[in-house]
């Protein structure tokens, strides 16, 4: 009875140490799938690259539909384009949003430069987002 009390009590260790790494593993995992996020200031417009700035809106389904698009869409082109997003009702996105005169689920494309280029309301799909900073 003893070696068997003795053998449960080593393998606690054991067990337990096996479910923590199953935990990181786990954890490691979900951060490698995890779309990257997007940066809500814009400092970034017009430091040399074309920028696409999404207007977020919490209250609209379909900007989740376009960040994904976009996370699809920066796959593709990698760092040769910015991916920003303005998200409504906070001051840097309201900033944005009055200095462009933009809407809810609005994107915009800005040159190298900054100056705006283009402008169209969402649901664009990644290969449009791809198609419309080349043209």
């Amino acid at each position: 009875m003893d070696t068997h009390n003795s053998n449960s009590s080593r393998r606690k260790p054991l067990i337990a140490l096996g479910v923590v790494a199953a935990i990181v593993a786990l954890f490691a995992a979900l951060v490698m799938v995890m779309p990257k996020g997007f940066k809500a200031t814009h400092e970034e417009i017009g430091t040399g690259k074309p920028a696409i700035v999404f207007v977020y809106d919490n209250g609209l389904a379909m900007s989740n539909s376009q960040t994904e698009q976009m996370n699809e869409a920066r796959d593709y082109l990698g760092d040769a384009v910015h991916f920003l997003i303005a998200t409504t009702g906070t001051p840097e996105g309201d900033k944005l949003i009055r200095q462009h005169r933009a809407d809810s689920a609005e994107l915009l494309l800005f040159d190298a430069s900054g100056t705006l280029t283009k402008r169209q309301y969402g649901l664009k799909t990644a290969g449009e987002l791809v198609m419309w900073v080349d043209q």
